[in-house]
């Protein structure tokens, strides 16, 4: 097994407990692997693979610190995650890396949050560049609405779960790295580990355990033609147990291979006539 390079981030901000908990985790693998940790100053939830718009942030990396985290680098930096995984490409972060951790995300990504997390948006990134990416992430019990936990949702969250399942799956890539990159989703239930029931190999679910139910305009007092949005939740959803959030509802950790996008012959489609119409 050789020694390899390793980049940790997450979409919640370097000062999260959850990347924390997975950067020690990673640091803690076996073998003599070098660990570099590059994730937002702030709070990047939603951001899913965006980069932003880097003439206006004009983004800036700066030394940051972990406690009890032996890694060889921690940076912070002023743009979202896909942006830390797109500068360590680059070379930003030194050699190129084999593999991107990205986590712990308090909120499974299951069903169509897959699409708006930052956190798999990192491991998406990854593989965009030919680095194989794993995406770790842990639901919040009682309240986890598209992926994302709120502070008061999460104080009791049992973290070292999440990073026990994590260190597994990055171990096994880590000992037969595969030769085609591949994005992996991991979603783990929040209870201690010894009371999971075991992993479930899952299909990606078409909506969350819970989601947005609305969403009204509520004028702003004193400002003309102006709105907050008022979103109100929906109704907790049974999933099927073979999906992702089906299996983490039902106390499974749940193993999902995210594809990259494809073209799809679609010759039904009015397009093509469309077009044809246009161009003659």
């Amino acid at each position: 097994m050789r020694a390899m390079r390793i980049l940790v981030s997450n979409d919640d901000g370097i000062d999260s407990v959850g990347l924390h908990m997975l950067a020690r985790a990673m640091c803690a693998l076996d073998g003599d692997h070098e660990i570099v940790v590059a994730a937002p100053d702030q709070e990047y939830s939603g951001a899913g693979a965006a980069l932003g718009a880097l003439h206006l942030i004009q983004p800036e990396v700066r030394k940051a610190h972990i406690d009890d985290c032996p890694a060889d680098a921690i940076w912070s930096v002023t743009g979202p995650p896909a942006l830390c995984v797109m500068f360590s490409r680059l070379g930003a972060f030194g050699p190129p890396f084999d593999l991107v951790v990205a986590g712990i995300n308090p909120g499974a990504n299951v069903g169509r949050a897959v699409y708006h997390s930052g956190t798999v948006g990192a491991a998406l990134t990854a593989r965009n560049g030919r680095i194989s990416g794993v995406a770790v992430s842990q639901s919040v019990t009682g309240f986890g609405v598209e992926g994302q936990g709120w502070d008061d949702a999460i104080l009791d969250q049992h973290w070292e779960s999440a990073a026990i399942v994590g260190q597994r799956v990055v171990q096994s890539l880590v000992d037969d790295m595969p030769d085609d990159p591949v994005v992996v989703n991991v979603n783990v239930p929040d209870m201690p580990v010894e009371e999971i029931k075991g992993w479930r190999h899952t299909t990606i679910g078409r909506i969350p355990p819970r989601s947005v139910g609305d969403a009204e305009l509520d004028p702003i007092p004193g400002r003309d033609d102006a709105f907050r949005v008022r979103m109100e939740w929906g109704d907790k959803v049974e999933l099927d147990p073979e999906t992702d959030g089906g299996a983490v509802e039902q106390g499974w950790a749940a193993i999902s291979y995210l594809t990259r996008l494809a073209h799809e012959d679609r010759h039904d489609l009015g397009v093509p006539a469309a077009l044809d119409s246009l161009f003659s």
